[in-house]
């Protein structure tokens, strides 16, 4: 790599996609070049990172490429994230994963590849790295960082549920398109007066649940901080859809939602480098239970019941208005800390303003909904009140 002047900045997208990281790419890039730096993508999260190889003769395409305006521009506005994506995690890399040139040196079932991965850094001549993920990505930054690599973060899931930060990047997207959906179910829901279940993201935190049902996008909600009964959500749609003049009624389902005295439901025993299992199935479940109970709240008479797995279509397509925004504002406030020499920072939103905080608290804690502040475990809905002086998207574990 030939320096520049000022240094070289990466950047990578760890984790699933959302709507905003092409634009926090294109904020970050821009201002960068401008201010006199080189840009390097690097590939697939910290896989391509892991994956590099250092000779000048290989092909590294697939790891790494140098970001240019022309580049950034092109996707700008899009969603996803053109540099690709993984749920690597460098600290625990399976011997299967491990990279056919470094396969005789880590030979163990779990690996760390962390000398590799702050070795090919230096290769490169990064002199500060921007991880733009949730807390799995963004936890592995904390470890680069306390190795003494420079590291300043940015919060991006669909689940919001990133400590430290009011916002996460795709938030706001999930939200638009969950109420939008939920909307334009509710016809076939009520064309034939059914049960509307839509099971939505959110495997520790509810807030994707939370929000677009306090919007008015649904009757109730469950989440994955309270346990439910199914016998009290029953009963609570039935007579919901009986007030409903188009006899029908709506429940999200956050995916990591639990009956009470079960666990969480899971597609397989396949587990991620994070340790997570792929979760599924909980929205079929309390579909099946809600029409097999309903007799006993609709004068003997079953209910039938549309079930519906959101999953990646909140994911999929452009940034709405807040994640354009946001990305844009996250990204030139890193550049504003690496011009002033900081690092070890995660940037973030609290209470309505820009920040910053140490990137540490992504490990030191997790952000969950406060259950007694927000959401009513009877009436399995949110509390609709005391809103004064709480952030945009009212809920958040501070």
């Amino acid at each position: 790599m030939t320096r520049k002047t000022k240094g070289i900045i990466a950047i990578l997208t760890g984790g699933g996609d959302v709507p905003g990281l092409n634009p926090a790419i294109r904020a970050i890039t821009i201002r960068a070049i401008r201010e006199g730096y080189k840009v390097i993508g690097l590939r697939r999260g910290w896989a391509g990172i892991v994956e590099m190889v250092q000779d000048k003769k290989i092909d590294n395409s697939n790891n790494f490429l140098e970001l240019t305006e022309d580049i950034v521009n092109k996707s700008g506005r899009t969603g996803g994230t053109f540099l690709h994506s993984s749920r690597t995690k460098p600290s625990h890399l399976p011997k299967s994963n491990v990279p056919e040139h470094l396969k005789s040196k880590y030979t163990d079932e779990i690996n760390d590849l962390t000398e590799v991965v702050l070795d090919n850094l230096a290769w490169l001549g990064i002199d500060y790295l921007i991880p733009i993920g949730g807390d799995d990505t963004l936890s592995y930054a904390v470890r680069l960082y306390k190795e003494g690599f420079k590291v300043v973060a940015m919060p991006k899931t669909m689940d919001n549920d990133v400590p430290g930060t009011d916002y996460c990047i795709g938030f706001s997207t999930c939200v638009t398109r969950t109420i939008n959906m939920t909307n334009t179910l509710r016809t076939s829901a009520g064309s034939h007066e059914r049960l509307l279940v839509l099971e939505v993201f959110g495997r520790y935190a509810g807030f994707t649940a939370m929000i677009p049902t306090m919007a008015g996008a649904a009757n109730r909600c469950v989440i994955p901080e309270h346990k439910f009964e199914i016998e009290n959500l029953t009963e609570l749609l039935v007579s919901d859809r009986y007030k409903n003049p188009s006899n029908y009624s709506v429940v999200l389902v956050s995916e990591g939602a639990m009956f009470k005295g079960g666990e969480m439901i899971f597609k397989d025993a396949e587990k991620d480098q994070f340790g997570h299992a792929k979760l599924g199935g909980i929205g079929e479940l309390v579909s099946s239970k809600l029409k097999e109970l309903s007799p006993k709240f609709n004068k003997g008479k079953r209910i039938n019941v549309i079930n519906q797995k959101l999953g990646y279509l909140v994911r999929g397509g452009d940034p709405d208005a807040i994640d354009s925004i946001v990305p844009m504002a996250y990204g030139n406030l890193a550049l504003d800390l690496i011009l002033k020499g900081v690092h070890g920072r995660l940037v973030v939103l609290k209470n309505g303003r820009y920040d910053n905080v140490p990137i540490d608290v992504v490990t030191s804690k997790s952000k969950v909904i406060n259950i007694e502040k927000f959401y009513n475990t009877e009436r399995l809905r949110p509390y609709y009140k005391s809103f004064e002086m709480n952030p945009l998207f009212i809920m958040t574990s501070d």
